[in-house]
């Protein structure tokens, strides 16, 4: 029998800790039993390297202790399951047995008098991790109340933290006896005695029912801190809300989460009663809590995602490496349903894969997230892009520019019903931490909206400053915007500035901008149209193609394998060349605005140079090679070009160079335009083309004398480049 021959005391366990359930079962554990083998568990477990890990834990941090559950059931699979059934029962009794083992580990320190006295040890918590597979949200229910479960999510929300106490003190109104309650963990609250134990004597008053009055000051309290916690965007079924759970925190778990944090959670299922049920009848009806007793962070500052690879993977990845046409061969896997547009799947698979995060000594960080712009007519499969990678990147979310707004693109402030506090929920920006978000009709957004982005693209945080509310989000993502012209097709006849009509800020936030434009070629046209109907015949109607799929998980593995493991730099050779090549293309920049007169639409800065920069290192982690050599800054470079600087140079400006006699054409439109409108006076654009082309002047003409006197500050436009306006 356990409990009866320890140290040549003999004693019983029955008083102390009395035994519940049937007398028969003789294998049950006893708590006593249960506290000595915990005692023995930390103190004697041998780790694979040979040595005490829980007991060397402990006394380098004494505040808390993590215990992995499958130690505990190659120690004593019995007690690991009754920890697992029971863990409101057991894990007192394994934080009273790490605290006696602390207090052993530690000499004897010199009192106030001089002698020799034992230290003095607080409390330390337990943290439990484990590594089976998670739990959905939705299949917690009833058969899992008061057992440990396993769960993964998204903290959407924090609470502010609070005192709760552990134990009450509670004074008679009569006699003024003390007592001391123990309260229920997690949100639950202390039962409360009818009566006082005091016995009156003669002549006494005997106290009456309920005669105690709770002294805040003598009890003893921790720090409590509720999280929201909400289903995995990719975990969600189609259709379906996503769902939440309240998580209840406590000692040293609090304030260590922010919204926006991925987490694997390892926690109690318990019930507690809502302040907010107002039905009489409803006393059985409890609302679903979780109890933390370990959580583990999904991702840290520097990779992406859980790095849980088996060894076959890990081989075929290294191996398609290797191959010559790795590079190749992934932009094919990129949309593969989408014809053509080389360059911007390449420029797609640049962005899932990311460049390297760095951080600076004096602590400046610079992002490694590549941000892509699609503008162009419609019906040329930007939107198909965006679903692609919504679907394919590890961490993503898709948004419409149109029903989308600042705060829930970034983070809103929302106050609780019951408590009447403020607490943040994170929105598009902030859950997507790590991934991607797709934003299409980038265009539609309002301008009030598009700039709350701007420190979540460049700096990758959400400052906060409301409702009393001064906080820092992290918001380390890659956008990928989809946008129409402003006419809805791309106007070769106007500048780059006027085709988009987005301010340069956030233009210039963007690695690269791809112009995508429907080109009317008969030829052309006969392929698009056999591919589309090729992909149409070839489709399985409701049932999932299993090789395409196949295709698409293998790719979000190699990516999330990639960025997990992969941080390369540039070498000597390609930073030289690198700056070589930057020199050289400034120094162009620069001869032609000398020679013309204007400055570059987009001209190259030093944003530009670590677009660049971030490219090459996407490039050397598509091929898990540790250093970005000269090859990858060339393609870099070759992908700028046929993005941003074709961008830049697209429309009127590829056409400075007029015939005389559409030059004189132009300056007897310009002549006309200026008699026809005094110095203040607005017309609408309709009407003035109507009447230059009464007076025989071609359509074409009359609108780049309008754009050339707009880019010389004579012409303003107003309401949406409706009505034009002469200034001087």
């Amino acid at each position: 029998m356990s409990g009866w021959d320890e140290g040549a005391v003999y004693y019983s366990d029955q008083a102390q800790f009395p035994r519940g359930g049937d007398p028969d079962q003789n294998n049950s554990v006893t708590p006593h039993a249960a506290l000595r083998k915990f005692k023995e568990f930390i103190r004697g477990f041998h780790g694979s390297k040979g040595d005490f890990p829980y007991r060397e834990s402990l006394v380098h941090n004494p505040e808390h202790l993590t215990v992995a559950l499958e130690d505990l059931d190659a120690f004593d699979s019995e007690l690991s399951e009754k920890l697992r059934n029971s863990p409101a029962e057991y894990l007192p009794l394994f934080e009273s047995a790490a605290s006696e083992i602390l207090a052993s580990l530690r000499s004897k320190v010199a009192g106030e008098t001089g002698e020799m006295e034992e230290p003095v040890t607080g409390d330390v918590q337990i943290f439990l991790s484990s590594k089976e597979n998670c739990i959905s949200m939705r299949l917690t229910g009833a058969e899992y109340m008061s057992k440990l479960v396993k769960i993964a999510g998204i903290v959407i929300a924090a609470s502010r933290v609070k005192a709760k106490a552990t134990y009450v003190t509670l004074v008679c109104k009569n006699c003024r006896s003390l007592k001391m309650v123990p309260c229920r963990a997690g949100l639950g609250g202390a039962l409360v005695p009818r009566s006082c134990d005091h016995v009156p004597g003669v002549g006494e008053e005997p106290c009456p029912l309920d005669p105690w009055i709770v002294s805040p000051d003598k009890s003893k309290y921790v720090d409590l801190q509720t999280l929201k916690l909400q289903e995995n965007p990719e975990d969600v079924p189609t259709g379906e809300l996503p769902r939440n759970v309240l998580l209840s925190v406590d000692r040293h778990l609090v304030q260590t989460i922010v919204p926006g944090t991925r987490l694997t959670v390892m926690g109690i299922y318990s019930v507690y009663q809502a302040s907010t049920t107002n039905q009489k009848g409803a006393v059985g009806v409890k609302q679903p809590y979780i109890r933390v007793v370990g959580l583990e962070q999904d991702r840290e500052t520097n990779s992406s995602g859980p790095s849980t690879f088996t060894m076959d993977e890990e081989i075929s990845f290294k191996e398609f490496a290797q191959k010559p046409s790795a590079y190749s061969d992934l932009c094919q896997l990129i949309a593969p349903s989408i014809y053509g547009h080389a360059d911007v799947k390449k420029a797609i698979a640049c962005l899932l894969f990311g460049g390297s995060k760095k951080r600076l000594p004096d602590g400046v960080r610079l992002r490694g997230d590549i941000h892509v712009l699609l503008l162009g007519d419609p019906s040329t499969a930007k939107s198909q892009f965006l679903k692609f990678v919504e679907k394919t990147a590890p961490i993503a979310v898709y948004t419409s520019g149109k029903g989308s707004s600042a705060a829930g693109l970034t983070a809103s402030v929302i106050r609780d019903g019951s408590s009447r506090e403020f607490y943040l929920e994170g929105g598009a920006m902030v859950l997507a931490d790590g991934g991607v978000v797709c934003i299409d009709e980038f265009d539609k957004m309002r301008p009030e909206d598009r700039v709350a982005i701007h420190e979540a693209m460049e700096q990758q945080t959400i400052s906060i400053a409301k409702a009393g509310i001064t906080t820092v989000l992290n918001s380390r993502t890659s956008v990928l915007a989809a946008a129409n012209p402003v006419s809805g097709r791309y106007d070769d006849l106007k500048t780059a500035q006027d085709n988009i009509d987005l301010q340069t800020t956030i233009l210039s936030r963007f690695d690269l901008i791809f112009i995508v434009k429907d080109i009317r070629s008969a030829e052309q046209d006969k392929i698009i149209a056999s591919h589309v109907i090729g992909v149409h015949t070839k489709s399985t109607g409701g049932m999932k193609n299993s090789a395409a799929t196949e295709e698409q998980n293998w790719l979000k593995r190699y990516i999330e394998y990639c960025r997990s493991t992969c941080q390369p730099r540039l070498s000597e050779k390609a930073a030289e060349m690198l700056q070589n090549k930057y020199v050289e293309v400034r120094q162009k920049i620069r001869q032609q605005a000398h020679e013309t007169g204007r400055v570059a639409t987009i001209p190259i800065t030093v944003r530009q140079l670590e677009a660049i920069i971030r490219l090459s290192e996407s490039l050397a982690r598509m091929r898990l090679a540790s250093v970005a050599t000269q090859e990858h800054v060339e393609e870099a470079f070759r992908l700028f070009n046929v993005s941003t600087v074709d961008a830049a140079r697209s429309g009127i400006n590829e056409h400075l160079n007029f015939t005389p006699e559409i030059a004189n054409e132009i300056k007897q439109a310009e002549t006309q335009i200026k008699r026809r409108m005094g110095i203040g006076s607005h017309i609408s654009e309709r009407r003035l083309m109507d009447e230059l082309t009464r007076m025989g002047l071609n359509e074409s003409i009359v609108r780049r004398a309008l754009l050339i006197m707009h880019q010389r500050d004579e012409v303003e436009y107003k309401r949406e480049r409706r009505v034009i306006v002469r200034k001087c």
